[in-house]
């Protein structure tokens, strides 16, 4: 299980050192792919089959079901970690989450998520304020 927040920083290549709480969860490499709200998911290949299940199992007749699965699977690069705990952030998905130098990478339960730090501090700030409505809604 992934958890927790961590700063860090793209080098000029768009490489990202993991926090190395996370690194043995991903020591068989990773999938990285679009997520939603501008961030991409880094799913551990472990869990990769899963994610793909999931997406395949979608009513192929649905428009919207083709969209997304085109979207989340054109989308997706498959990257090992590097000794130095580095995974290269292909450049697609940095342009697509609008990744600048500072990056936040969260913990999400069975994924990661990487955010352009001032992207994720505004989500945070819209997010929070509704937070406590959303959990009632979701979890009652």
């Amino acid at each position: 299980m992934f958890l927790g927040e961590f700063q860090h920083s793209l080098d000029e290549k768009g490489r990202v050192i993991l926090p190395s709480k996370f690194r043995d969860g991903l020591a068989d490499g990773v999938v990285i792919t679009v997520g939603m709200e501008k961030c991409l998911f880094v799913i551990p290949k472990t869990e990769w089959s899963q994610w793909e299940d999931k997406i395949r199992s979608l009513p192929l007749a649905k428009k919207d079901a083709r969209k997304f699965s085109r979207f989340f699977f054109a989308g997706a690069s498959e990257e090992n970690i590097t000794k130095q705990g580095r995974i290269l952030i292909p450049n697609n998905l940095r342009e697509y989450a609008d990744l600048s130098k500072d990056v936040v990478i969260i913990g999400v339960s069975d994924r990661l998520e990487v955010w352009d730090k001032d992207n994720w501090e505004t989500y945070q700030k819209e997010a929070e304020s509704s937070y406590s409505d959303i959990a009632e809604e979701l979890l009652i």
